[in-house]
């Protein structure tokens, strides 16, 4: 028997090879349990499995992005890590496919950290993102701690960790955090447009550029260009990169199907 929309916990709708992924807990502000977890995992490893799907768009229900790790099933259910893919099965996956954060409201805790572990933001211009974990006498070990200090200037960084302090959509767009900001519940929408400017893309190539980018972040240049180049080589002799090229002498859209 299937579950009626309303009663599901993530909600996932396809549009035009984008699939939409919706936390859908929006009477606690979309907090991760073990139930949403799962299902957000199963939900990303549905856009990875198939070839139809191309973009992720992660958002929130009832006005809301994600509140974080539910602290009252915390003592029960623990950290809702799945598997070794971390939080909600994100915050530590290796993807293949670019995932866009579309916020609204507050994006805090666990909720930031699944955030930034997207490849671009929308945000409405009302939303706003915090760490507040050490206030809860916990950590923001699910990437927070990691990623916003090499996201943001180091001095900010360090004053929303360790004061919780929020950071509202307006200034995070300012210091590059997210890439398009909105009015108020038209996130969503600035998402899919996102998206589809991501699709007119080679496929192909738009994954191998997420690959490049994931494998060689911290290394030096001598060293980023060895791990590079044996990945990118390949696609230089492709019919792909021919009807590339083929399309911008004609003045003409690709056909990546070929």
């Amino acid at each position: 028997m299937s579950i009626p929309t309303a009663q599901r916990v993530v909600q996932s709708e396809r549009h035009d090879g984008v699939l939409v992924i919706t936390l859908n807990r929006p009477q606690v502000r979309n907090a991760i349990n073990r139930a949403l977890a799962e299902a957000v995992d199963a939900a990303l490893l549905l856009l990875e499995d198939d070839p139809e799907l191309e973009v992720g768009v992660l958002t929130g229900a009832g006005g809301h992005f994600c509140s974080g790790m539910d602290l009252k099933a915390f003592p029960s259910e623990g950290v809702p890590r799945v598997a070794d893919r971390g939080l909600a099965g994100l915050t530590r996956a290796h993807r293949t496919k670019p995932l866009i954060a579309a916020v609204e409201g507050a994006a805090v805790a666990g909720g930031f950290e699944l955030v930034l572990a997207c490849d671009l933001v929308t945000a409405a211009d009302t939303a706003f993102f915090a760490l507040p974990e050490p206030a809860r006498g916990l950590v923001a070990s699910e990437g927070g701690a990691i990623r916003l200090p090499a996201r943001i200037p180091h001095h900010l960084a360090m004053e929303m960790l360790l004061t919780g302090s929020p950071l509202p959509a307006a200034d995070a767009a300012r210091h590059g955090l997210v890439n398009q900001t909105t009015g108020e519940g038209d996130a969503l929408d600035a998402a899919l447009a996102l998206a589809g400017r991501i699709r007119a893309n080679s496929p192909r190539a738009v994954r191998l550029t997420r690959q490049v980018v994931a494998a060689t972040r911290g290394l030096d240049d001598d060293a980023a260009f060895a791990v590079q180049d044996p990945l990118t080589a390949p696609v230089f002799g492709t019919s792909t990169a021919a009807e590339g090229a083929s399309a911008f002498c004609e003045k003409r859209t690709p056909d990546w199907n070929l």
